[in-house]
């Protein structure tokens, strides 16, 4: 998965030969609506709170925004895949689906467009497929348009999380919160929103089936997630 760079910026002209999705030609910044202002902090809080994996990407698609569960299928923090690319993080099944929504944003076309995808997890490696429904947003008279791209994660049986284990965002949150950070601390330490640290928390005090930070912590030493013998407090 490669990093974004320069030529990605906004007006940079695409590498000859891209087949990416409207991958040729200005590229407009679609991220600039949420940089700034009340604005930004109302959608980020709002992606932060959806369940649904949920990224917003250009139309070549590198990601500018992604949501906890999201970035959760890899293991990582949301802003670890912001410039990553969903070709990089996704295989999809059919060369067919990506041809016409790369049609489809050529012609100025509004519709969902979705594509059978399949990849491996970075939290357990392992192979998960599912259906990446991708949808030109924004201002209709911007060309290209930003890509809304949701996850519908595909099981044949419901898979329960490990109850002693916990991703490396997790443990990472776990060993700050051990040192005495605070939420918004943790947040500003992992790229993390308030709401996005406390996603975290709650979905291990249900999984640990704990209650309040101190209890995580607890619980975290006996299951061996974070070192015993380190200071200041360290994932295992």
């Amino acid at each position: 998965m490669d990093e974004g760079t320069a030529d990605d910026m906004p007006g940079a002209e695409a590498p000859a030969g891209d087949k990416r999705p409207c991958a040729r030609g200005p590229v407009a910044d679609h991220a600039e609506p949420y940089t700034g202002g009340p604005w930004r902090n109302y959608f980020l809080i709002l992606l932060d709170r959806i369940p649904t994996p949920t990224a917003v990407c250009r139309a070549d698609g590198e990601v500018l925004i992604a949501n906890p569960a999201m970035a959760g299928q890899w293991g990582v923090a949301p802003g670890q895949l912001r410039g990553r690319n969903l070709l990089d993080l996704f295989k999809p099944r059919a060369a067919e689906q990506l041809r016409r929504i790369e049609e489809a944003v050529r012609l100025g076309h509004r519709s969902r467009y979705p594509v059978e995808v399949h990849w491996r997890a970075g939290a357990d490696g392992a192979e998960r497929e599912g259906e990446l429904t991708v949808d030109p947003v924004g201002d209709p008279s911007e060309k290209p348009p930003a890509l809304l791209a949701l996850l519908r994660v595909r099981e044949t049986a419901p898979l329960p999380e490990p109850r002693g284990t916990a991703s490396p965002v997790e443990a990472r949150i776990l060993a700050l919160a051990a040192g005495g950070a605070t939420t918004a601390s943790i947040g500003t330490a992992l790229g993390l929103t308030v709401d996005g640290v406390n996603y975290h928390l709650t979905r291990l005090s249900r999984r640990w089936r704990v209650q309040g930070r101190t209890a995580l912590v607890a619980r975290a030493y006996v299951l061996g997630v974070l070192a015993a013998d380190s200071w200041p407090p360290a994932p295992a």
